[in-house]
């Protein structure tokens, strides 16, 4: 997809099963059932998806993904699946920055591989500096029990070894290519927004994780705050359909991208899906 002065495309880096109860929070089976297919142990699917910025020589991916390497134990609870960047052909080597939106295991996982002769995992991006919100790093280096089992420590570590830059609130760090802090879902995640003049394509994150979380009553039970959560959610919703912003989906397995409406009763919903 041109936008202005950006190439945009999105990469599934695999997906996860979560348990759906944990996905759709207090909205009851009987109705989101309706919505997404859950397997024998009530998990439900999801995608880990990336948005690709390139310009001039610059090429940002927003997320990392899953790690490569889990014990057994955890591969049977999740059910992970690995499409790493370079099975679609493109070199990691040619990523030059990676904005972190959080460091769930999720969506920062990838940015290390195993070794094939073992010992700490290699930075998968030999090139690219990463941006990760100050606040949510300091989470990650003594993460609230709730949160612990979310955050992998040699991801953390591994950040030691990576040209690192923490961004703080709101900050454009290329010409059009925003962060903006929100609280809700974890301390510092950031969201991004790339723009074009009044044109927007934003990336929400855990914010917004799927077309299906659109509706504000819909929201993830791994939410630290919910009640901030609404806020956020309120809030950048009000100005996605006020500037007819397109967002970018990161777990969504069927929607990558789309338009948001509000209907007749003022509800906020997926108005048009967009190819991205």
């Amino acid at each position: 997809m041109r936008f202005g002065p950006f190439e945009l495309s999105v990469h599934n880096h695999g997906s996860l099963r979560l348990d759906g109860g944990g996905v759709f929070g207090p909205v009851p089976k009987a109705v989101w059932s309706g919505l997404v297919a859950a397997d024998e142990d009530n998990r439900v699917e999801l995608a880990t998806r990336s948005l690709i910025i390139e310009t001039g020589d610059r090429t940002f991916m927003v997320d990392a993904g899953n790690p490569d390497a889990w014990p057994e134990k955890l591969r049977r609870i999740y059910s992970f699946k690995n499409f790493p960047i370079e099975e679609s052909g493109r070199d990691p080597a040619t990523i030059t920055d990676i904005i972190l939106t959080h460091l769930h295991f999720d969506h920062s996982g990838g940015i290390t591989r195993t070794r094939p002769e073992g010992g700490p995992p290699a930075i998968r991006f030999p090139n690219a500096t990463l941006y990760v919100q100050t606040d949510n790093y300091e989470m990650a280096r003594d993460p609230h029990p709730r949160e612990r089992a979310s955050i992998l420590r040699e991801n953390v570590r591994a950040l030691q070894r990576a040209p690192l830059v923490l961004t703080r609130g709101s900050q454009e760090l290329h010409p059009g290519i925003w962060v903006h802090q929100s609280d809700g879902h974890t301390r510092g995640l950031q969201w991004v927004e790339v723009r074009d003049g009044d044109r927007v394509v934003a990336f929400p994150s855990d914010l917004i994780p799927t077309s299906h979380h659109l509706p504000l009553t819909y929201g993830m039970a791994y939410d630290m705050s919910a009640d901030l959560l609404l806020e956020e959610k309120t809030a950048f919703l009000k100005r996605a359909v006020a500037g007819g912003w397109t967002l970018v989906f990161t777990h969504d397995t069927e929607v990558a991208a789309g338009r948001v409406g509000v209907d007749e009763k003022g509800r906020f919903g997926l108005a048009e899906a967009v190819t991205i």
